[in-house]
């Protein structure tokens, strides 16, 4: 493309070539400059939330130090020597960084700090760094070289003050070519104004992410002892005290402290709504033992708070956590698959619950399906067609969600009732004096509902002697002059017994009839 015997019009187009070229790295230039300029933002901000934060780390080891000087006063005269380190360093770059921007109109510009002017002015004369850029670099040794010296004895430090030399080294830097460059030159000469005060800006961030790592690791070394795992224990943290089958367990397991030198000064703590006496509960091991009864079905609530003093100050720990108490089993659930049953005519009395959930939060439906109140409802399967029945049940659970079943009921007429003489039914044996003052009856033979029955009539047949209809439950005179006429031995028949129960809503079945025979 460079060659002397192009034509004129192979060196226009490949003039046009290059200029093309051009305007392409011209915009992609524009949008890595922005970059940059993004980038300086974000590390700026950052740089200031770890100002605030060793700001107070240092002022928090001042008050330690004034508590406990014996433990924590070395520590502060080393911590404060590394902050007036950190701090000048901080306080020079911030200042270089000022004047590097000192003719831009707006700062946030980024597209425009596509020269390099005022370092390549400042700190290069050609191939010799001129003072302004000896100072920089003198800047630099003398944080890397004062926070390394302190550190030196330091046990624990070892590792830090390998990162501070690694970090602030100013040594020379190999090229892609392989070449050996001075340091300054490499990372400065030449390079665009934002890019550097990006790297300005990473500076300082060093610098504090330094002074951060210097603190900690100081207070770890005396602190070591007292924050040892020996002295955590894992603890689970559930929304909940119980779950239902198939729920998603939602539990986080978390550290907890329980070394002895963690003792709250106070507490007040609450078992629902109940404040606990001192005889309830004892602190061991940084760990407040409750000494309580696990009261009656249900969910419990301990609340209250923990106490601590701290700098002089009292620190409130919130406390608030929950236990179920369950009932002992101490009988097990047996139910006849074949014995769901409700009866026509009847109100049948029902119980409809679901386990862990209120009865308020319960539903049930079906045809005849009424509620009573509570967990307590009434079928009533007279107008059912059919021979079955479903009851189907909601449960609103605490969480919102919603869990269902439901139950089939065959539906079953009232059984026969069984004709009576003096409470006495089938074939027997009686006095004719004892028949006349019998009182005729009727009853449901091994039923479970209470349906006393009424008789309103029947009728009486004495051998040889026409069929006497009497009305009520005893004999009447005509029935009492056809039994004396009977001989004995005879057999007298009490049948076509008319009964009636109170609430029930169909006609009962056929009576069966009583036998009698005579004894005198």
């Amino acid at each position: 493309m460079a060659g002397n015997n192009l034509s004129p019009r192979q060196k226009m187009i490949n003039l046009m070539y290059l200029i093309f070229i051009a305007m392409l790295a011209l915009n992609m230039s524009k949008e890595v400059l922005s970059a940059f300029g993004l980038m300086n933002e974000k590390l700026t901000q950052s740089n200031k939330a770890a100002s605030e934060r060793n700001e107070s780390f240092v002022a928090s080891l001042d008050q330690k130090a004034a508590d406990q000087p014996e433990k924590y006063e070395p520590l502060k005269a080393k911590a404060h020597q590394i902050d007036v380190l950190a701090t000048n360093f901080n306080n020079y770059l911030e200042d270089l960084k000022g004047k590097m921007v000192a003719k831009i109109d707006d700062p946030t510009d980024y597209e425009i700090m596509d020269k390099g002017d005022y370092l390549d002015q400042n700190f290069f004369k050609g191939d010799v760094i001129k003072p302004e850029g000896k100072e920089f670099l003198n800047q630099i040794a003398t944080f890397r070289d004062g926070v390394s010296e302190i550190l030196k004895d330091e046990k624990g430090m070892q590792d830090i003050v390998k990162d501070v030399q690694k970090n602030f080294s100013t040594d020379q830097v190999i090229n892609r070519d392989n070449r050996p460059v001075d340091w300054l030159d490499y990372h400065y000469k030449g390079f665009p104004l934002v890019a550097s005060l990006t790297k300005m800006t990473q500076l300082q961030a060093d610098i504090k992410t330094t002074e951060s790592q210097v603190l900690s690791a100081m207070l770890q070394g005396t602190l070591s002892s007292e924050v040892s795992m020996t002295n955590y224990t894992t603890l689970m943290e559930t929304s909940k005290s119980a779950y239902f089958n198939g729920e998603q367990f939602d539990g986080q397991i978390v550290l907890g402290r329980k070394d002895a030198s963690t003792k709250p000064s106070r507490v007040e703590l609450t078992l629902d709504g109940r404040k606990l006496t001192e005889n309830q509960y004892s602190i061991e091991d940084g760990k407040v033992k409750l000494k309580i009864g696990t009261g009656g079905v249900g969910e419990h609530k301990i609340e209250g708070k923990l106490i601590f003093a701290q700098d002089g100050e009292e620190i409130e720990v919130p406390v608030s956590s929950s236990f179920a108490t369950v009932s002992k089993p101490n009988s097990a659930t047996i139910s006849a698959d074949k014995m769901n049953v409700v009866y026509r005519g009847v109100k049948n009395p029902m119980t409809i619950s679901f386990a862990g959930v209120p009865d308020n939060k319960v539903s049930a439906s079906a045809q005849g399906l009424s509620r009573s109140g509570g967990s307590k409802y009434i079928m009533d399967a007279t107008s059912v067609k059919g021979r079955e029945v479903t009851i189907n049940v909601t449960g609103t659970l605490p969480d919102g969600g919603k869990v269902s079943d439901r139950a089939t009921f065959r539906i079953k007429d009232l059984p026969k009732p069984t004709g009576t003489v003096r409470g006495e039914d089938g074939a027997l044996k009686m006095q004719r004096n004892s028949l006349e003052i019998s009182t005729v009856g009727a009853k449901f033979d091994d039923f479970d509902f209470e349906l006393p029955l009424r008789v309103t009539g029947f009728k009486f047949k004495v051998p040889g002697q026409p069929t006497i209809t009497v009305n009520g439950n005893k004999l009447d005179s005509r029935a009492k002059a056809a039994l004396r006429k009977a001989k004995r031995g005879s057999g007298v028949q009490i049948f076509d017994i008319e009964a009636k129960a109170s609430g029930v809503s169909v006609r009962l079945k056929k009576v069966s009839p009583v036998f009698i025979e005579l004894t005198n």
